[in-house]
């Protein structure tokens, strides 16, 4: 018989979903060293990685975004939705969790749902300015909405809101990696695949980092080149950039003939750390990328993805611009020549990087985790009440 506190967290598949929860997860347990968490979610192979990452278990369920348009295609979304559903209700029964928290994702709409059957206390946590169509549609269930933006559209006025922040994960323990070296033509300048760490960087150079996500970004990658290949100032760059697998190969030979200091993957798995590490960010504006950067106060180049749902990331992006944090180039309007002039100045202006990142700073809220994760230990009906033993 186990009597430790038993939180499930429902969704994930990106980091911006899997990473608060993560966060959330991390507090949980240094608040209460006996609770144990389990993650529900997507079959996904980053979402696995991340979670085995971290230490955390993880059960899959069948789910897929719900289609509208033709009967046929509504037909196939609820029974999807039947599937997952039943899914669920197996997994909470056979756990029977103290609470479900979701992190949104198309995963979590079932989880939450059957937590909501089985009269287990649930929440949600909502990334972005503008929520995505599970968290609306769970708004109905969950006894508590957390938001990581105060104006949060259609939650702002939800007697069930809580403004808190969003949850930033804390590092996983691993040993500390190889640093970045001085430029060395047989490795550091594309080879290296070792991430540099905040106490070996090179203090003559201007660490930049750049990173699309999880994924890359095309766009990203190819204006960056195009900007370094003509930029004067580039002997004074060390660079960390996570280019995603498609880009990888190119990326790294065009760091080789230009001679620049850069450690190029696909995927970082520690990002905090090179954050902290980092002069300047370019990056896009999921909502927990734009919390770490807060946290760390650090200045940044935004481009927000351009096909996220209802544009959430530009109405993200716009929130930190509007109080100084950062830059922003829309998507459609990027390219090597703009970069390179916000490159340019920003490089040749330290005084403005610190106004940034101050500003930056200035929109933290360092404690979302821990309210969070508060309020989850403090909202269980008691084991008895659910027919636990």
């Amino acid at each position: 018989m186990n009597n430790g506190f038993e939180l499930i967290i429902a969704g994930g598949k990106t980091g911006g979903h899997l990473f608060p929860g993560i966060a959330v997860a991390q507090a949980v347990q240094r608040l209460n060293k006996d609770a144990r968490v389990l993650f529900v979610g997507t079959d996904s192979p980053f979402e696995i990685q991340t979670l085995a990452d971290y230490g955390y278990p993880h059960r899959p369920i069948y789910s897929k975004p719900v289609k509208g348009g033709n009967l046929f295609k509504q037909l196939f979304s609820v029974s999807i939705i039947l599937v997952s559903l039943a899914q669920s209700l197996a997994i909470l029964i056979k756990n029977r969790p103290d609470f479900v928290l979701g992190v949104g994702g198309f995963s979590s709409f079932a989880v939450v749902l059957a937590a909501w059957i089985l009269r287990i206390p649930t929440a949600i946590q909502e990334q972005n300015a503008v929520p995505g169509m599970t968290n609306r549609m769970l708004s109905r269930f969950a006894q508590t909405i957390f938001t990581a933006f105060e104006s949060t559209q259609e939650f702002e006025q939800n007697p069930k809101t809580r403004y808190v922040g969003n949850p930033v994960r804390k590092p996983h323990q691993k040993p500390l990696q190889k640093p970045m070296q001085k430029a060395d033509r047989k490795s550091t300048r594309a080879e290296t695949t070792k991430p540099t760490t905040s106490n070996h960087r090179h203090p003559d150079r201007f660490t930049l980092l750049i990173t699309g996500g999880s994924q890359g970004a095309a766009s990203i990658n190819t204006a960056l080149m195009d900007a370094f290949k003509t930029m004067k100032t580039v002997c004074n760059l060390q660079v960390i950039h996570q280019t995603g697998a498609r880009d990888l190969k190119k990326i790294r030979a065009t760091y080789r003939e230009l001679g620049i200091p850069a450690i190029a993957k696909a995927f970082f798995t520690d990002m905090p750390r090179l954050q902290k590490n980092a002069d300047l960010i370019i990056s896009r504006a999921g909502a927990g990328t734009l919390s770490e950067l807060s946290l760390l106060g650090k200045p940044a180049i935004l481009i927000p993805f351009p096909h996220a749902a209802d544009d959430h990331q530009t109405v993200n992006a716009a929130s930190v611009v509007k109080k100084g944090g950062a830059l922003m180039i829309p998507d459609h309007d990027l390219n090597g020549e703009r970069l390179k002039t916000l490159l340019n100045e920003l490089t040749d202006d330290p005084a403005r990087l610190e106004r940034m990142g101050k500003a930056m700073k200035s929109m933290a809220m360092p404690d979302a985790d821990k309210k969070i994760a508060a309020h989850i230990l403090n909202n269980q009906p008691g084991k008895k009440g659910r027919g636990k033993e």
